[in-house]
């Protein structure tokens, strides 16, 4: 069985002590057993957005892709970073509605592709979020949340509750966590990626997702 694992600097693992302490390799490791024998594939990059993923799906993961069993699909995160520092920085409104629509249509098309290219069951995650004590953050991850949910449904992909294994619990699993708002991010530090403690938490809520459907 081949499992490739999609997505940003979460999935690369940045903040995880080493790439083997990273969910993907984790949850590899969990699903091995003497009767399943797993490869694991990685397609990320610290910093890519939706449309950064669609991009590397397109150029250099369909050989990947078309021998995988399982998909994880785990992005958004940068979408929507970058637009609320933007809008703290310039004090404008933050435009959810037309980052959803955006990231809508990526995931869409990322979705598509992978289907086009394998027989792969497609597992997509949702946002945790990294700011609980900023109503700006939880509305619009909320948002994104949803989309996600609706835009699964229709194409038949299952959806892992990320946003559940973390919520309560952000300062125990984040690297360098403050106080859980927007602003934090300004000193030039993003407190948004998992330690080794949420990597182990995350390959553990996701492994059993990964193993196919019979």
């Amino acid at each position: 069985m081949i499992y490739t694992a999609l997505g940003d600097s979460i999935t690369f693992g940045e903040n995880a002590s080493s790439l083997a302490k990273a969910y993907p390799r984790l949850a590899v490791s969990a699903l091995n057993s003497d009767s399943r024998k797993v490869r694991g594939f990685v397609l990320a990059r610290p910093g890519w957005s939706s449309y950064d993923l669609l991009d590397a799906i397109i150029w250099q993961g369909s050989s990947v892709i078309s021998h995988s069993s399982v998909v994880s699909v785990w992005i958004g995160g940068v979408d929507l970073a970058h637009a609320a520092l933007a809008s703290i920085r310039t004090k404008k409104q933050l435009a959810v509605k037309h980052i959803v629509t955006s990231y809508r249509r990526n995931l869409s098309a990322i979705f598509t592709q992978v289907k086009k290219g394998s027989c792969a069951q497609i597992i997509c995650c949702t946002q945790y979020n990294p700011f609980p004590n900023s109503p700006l953050s939880v509305e619009s991850i909320g948002q994104l949340n949803r989309m996600i949910n609706e835009l699964a449904h229709s194409y038949d992909v299952t959806v892992a509750p990320a946003h559940k294994w973390f919520e309560g619990k952000q300062a125990y699993l984040m690297y360098g966590y403050q106080n859980g708002k927007i602003e934090d991010a300004l000193s030039g530090h993003l407190p948004i990626h998992p330690n080794d403690r949420g990597h182990r938490v995350i390959a553990t809520g996701l492994a059993p997702y990964l193993i196919p459907r019979k």
